[in-house]
């Protein structure tokens, strides 16, 4: 009887420590779902930035630590370069704390790594002895540089989307501006409208309506948009939003004015690449398409030419 009741006991409470480790589970789950909806109100990003699940994240997040770490010991000392490389990961969407750290960890890994290749196909001995050097050199140069060209590559591509998607975005700022509602309103209704349609300028202005409710001033916060975006035209627009508000002459009619410049310009633009179609198809005309055509054309006759030819011969 003994036996049986403390069974009971002994299963009761592995029950109940179940019952508790698995509502404290929930608890947390719960917790960390609305701290990650909470996260990605503030900071909206893309499913294919969101961290991978499973042994895919793990890895990511070691690699992305050893990066970190090494890119902290091999990264320059100077304030100007560390600075510019700042910048330049901030246009390219990239604003983690330790992004300037992985960066430099990437260029030096990726460096040391065609070291290692360049080593290998150098002791492979299929290269001649005066270009193992080169071959060395080579491979070193395009891994340390790699890092960089995909970088400025990744910067060019959203200030690229931002400036097709700019001129649609100052329309509809002027219709809720002339509509009444205030500057700081309007942009966070075009930021809302544009989620879908343009993301990276919506997640811009987003940035910018959130520095403005932290209590940044209305000059700064747009000065850091344009250091963010790193673009002539948006900078344009900043600068005159800025004299506006200074001066205090009529936002409406200022968005109205630069709005009708940049649709002015973006039809110059398309001129302009419809003028340099010509030039473009010049090379495949001559190299591909003519070619094609004149054995279509000319084939035919030839094959008749030459059976005539040599029925003549017999």
């Amino acid at each position: 009887m003994d036996l049986l009741v403390i069974a009971f006991l002994v299963a009761a409470s592995v029950g109940l420590f179940a019952y508790a480790v698995a509502t404290l589970r929930e608890e947390g789950r719960k917790r960390q779902e609305i701290a990650g909806r909470a996260y990605s109100v503030l900071n909206p990003v893309r499913s294919s930035d969101a961290g991978r699940p499973g042994l895919l994240g793990w890895l990511e997040t070691i690699a992305r630590r050893a990066a970190a770490w090494f890119g902290d010991v091999v990264k320059p000392k100077e304030a100007v370069e560390l600075s510019k490389a700042r910048t330049t990961l901030i246009q390219a969407g990239y604003r983690q704390a330790s992004a300037v750290e992985i960066y430099w960890g990437m260029k030096a890994g990726a460096g040391l790594i065609g070291l290692v290749l360049g080593a290998l196909v150098a002791m492979s001995g299929r290269v001649s002895g005066q270009y193992k050097m080169i071959v060395v050199v080579l491979l070193v140069a395009i891994g340390f540089y790699l890092p960089g060209f995909i970088l400025n590559s990744r910067v060019k591509a959203r200030q690229k989307a931002i400036t097709r998607s700019l001129p649609d975005a100052l329309d509809m700022l002027v219709v809720c501006v002339e509509a009444g509602m205030g500057l700081d309103a309007a942009i966070y209704r075009v930021c809302t409208e544009l989620s879908q349609k343009d993301p990276i300028l919506s997640s811009e202005l987003r940035l910018l309506t959130l520095e403005l409710r932290a209590g940044k001033s209305r000059r700064e916060a747009l000065k850091n948009l344009s250091t963010r975006v790193g673009l002539e035209d948006l900078g344009s627009l900043v600068a005159m939003l800025i004299q506006t508000d200074m001066f205090g002459t009529s936002i409406a009619q200022t968005l109205r004015v630069y709005a009708d410049s940049m649709r002015t310009k973006r039809f110059q633009l398309a001129e302009e690449l419809a003028a340099k179609l010509p030039v473009k198809l010049l090379f495949p005309l001559m190299f591909f398409i003519f070619p094609t055509l004149l054995i279509v054309i000319l084939g035919p006759a030839g094959i008749r030419i030459a059976e005539m030819f040599g029925g003549m011969q017999k």
